[in-house]
């Protein structure tokens, strides 16, 4: 079996960061979004993986996950063509990489605990044809909704309904087998002028054996900045202990509370409070400062004289300015200073698109 992971789209509900950085390599408790499917899917047993990307970012995103060995996978770069016309296109889009084997569609910004492994094994010992994950969640009209007959099969899905008919979302894994692209020459795009994969799923259950999994641990859809942050905090439930890199340098009289993760070359001043689950990646610096619960620092950030909680912060940012921040995405390189600092007075901003400031 092989595997195709959508990595692809432009994200602008996630604009300013999304202006100069994919979405997929966003981190979450310090890692590339997209690495946690990539080590999902060779937990299952599946290891040839193509990568549906942007036109022109093959080499970024290779940049970053190379050829695939370290993960023990083989990884494949297909830039996606004909725009954005829905996520049953980018799957068509690979079908010189993926015809003839049966394989399974993961969506990269999709985080969950557990193993798709169970759902693999039904999928290839039942014979299904189309198998999917399902999660139970409040607001199913975001998403794709499965609608079961009385006997408890599939009837149908239906694409982000105004009145859903049941509480299942349809999350970002499926399993196909090669009649998908026979089937996708079929199709005609929905109002909104993309190729649903609901529509392609309701093919299946006209036409083939439809089987579903339930994701009874957490799932995630990384769609929104709220959402990110999250998907960062569920992940860095994931951490266990204390865990200091043997170049980390830690004050004697910093305090380190639950779990906690600083890397290589971070240097961790006097006056200093990390309550865990936090993780501080290489070459930071921080000093008088209390980073609380579900942050993660990326490499190269200086913290000093401030707080931050329940935040992102990406590599080389710079947080000096003796405030309390929270529940926050700070970008690459972005510099965070106390008004007192510069002259004149007041605050000054430079925002991009899409924006949120509170002050």
């Amino acid at each position: 079996m092989k595997a195709l992971i959508a990595a692809g789209g432009r994200s602008t509900r996630m604009r300013p960061i999304t202006h100069t950085i994919n979405k997929h390599l966003i981190p979450l408790a310090n890692r590339p979004m997209l690495e946690y499917p990539i080590r999902k899917l060779v937990e299952a047993g599946i290891t040839d993986i193509v990568l549906n990307v942007n036109p022109g970012e093959a080499d970024v995103m290779r940049s970053v996950f190379g050829d695939g060995e370290k993960y023990g996978a083989k990884l494949t770069y297909v830039e996606q063509q004909g725009g954005a016309l829905g996520i049953a296109h980018a799957v068509a889009n690979a079908e010189p990489y993926l015809r003839g084997d049966s394989f399974v569609f993961f969506l990269g910004d999709n985080v969950m605990v557990g193993s798709i492994k169970k759902m693999k094994e039904r999928f290839e010992a039942e014979h299904f044809n189309c198998m999917l994950a399902l999660s139970r969640v409040k607001d199913p009209n975001r998403f794709g909704v499965a609608e079961f007959n009385a006997d408890g099969t599939l009837k149908r899905a239906v694409e982000k309904p105004k009145d859903p008919p049941s509480p299942y979302a349809i999350t970002g894994i499926y399993f196909f087998d090669q009649q998908y692209f026979d089937a996708f020459k079929t199709m005609k795009p929905s109002p909104r002028g993309e190729y649903e994969i609901t529509d392609m799923i309701s093919w299946y259950i006209a036409n083939g054996r439809v089987g579903y999994e339930e994701i009874t641990g957490w799932w995630k859809d990384t769609g929104t900045p709220d959402a990110l942050l999250e998907g960062n905090a569920l992940m860095l439930d994931e951490m266990k202990g204390v865990t200091v890199a043997p170049t980390a340098s830690v004050d004697a009289e910093c305090r380190i509370q639950g779990n906690v993760e600083i890397g290589e070359g971070s240097v961790i001043g006097a006056n200093v409070l990390i309550r865990g689950p936090v993780t501080i990646g290489e070459n930071c610096h921080i000093e008088h400062a209390y980073i609380g619960p579900y942050s993660s620092l990326g490499n190269g950030v200086t913290l000093k004289n401030g707080e931050i909680e329940h935040s992102i912060v990406m590599e080389g940012a710079r947080i000096d300015c003796g405030k309390r921040i929270v529940d926050s995405i700070i970008g690459k390189n972005a510099v965070i200073s106390a008004v007192a600092d510069t002259l004149p007075r007041g605050h000054k901003l430079i925002a991009g698109d899409s924006s949120k400031i509170e002050l």
